[in-house]
């Protein structure tokens, strides 16, 4: 298994960044790494933002997922271009989301780098 590091500097709290196929964030000090393609339409999670939830948030369409877990805890907020209300829909895709959750992988400090395993 390959290991990707990011300089833990580039990483204060309440940010997100990209390590490898891993996006990496920094919740209140607690840093974890999920996979970076949103369940929605695969954008990239690590160009999102954490929330005051401590939830990762997709740049898209604000889907929002628990970084403990991997599942999304809210549905997109839009579809493609759109930006808005979509009932129905938004349920639909969070069920998806609960199922296909993101997968995780263990953050480690070494020295001046955080390294996802």
């Amino acid at each position: 298994m390959s290991t990707h590091k990011i300089r833990a500097a580039s990483l204060p709290e309440g940010t997100v960044a990209k390590a490898g196929p891993w996006t990496v964030a920094n919740r209140k000090g607690e840093v974890r790494a999920v996979s970076s393609r949103c369940r929605h339409q695969l954008a990239d999670l690590s160009k999102g933002s954490i929330d005051k939830d401590g939830c990762l948030v997709c740049p898209w369409h604000a889907s929002r997922y628990d970084l403990d877990t991997g599942e999304m805890v809210e549905g997109p907020k839009g579809f493609l271009w759109y930006v808005g209300r979509t009932p129905g829909y938004e349920q639909l895709i969070k069920g998806v989301g609960k199922v296909l959750k993101l997968r995780r992988r263990p953050v480690e400090r070494e020295g001046a780098s955080f390294v996802v395993r």
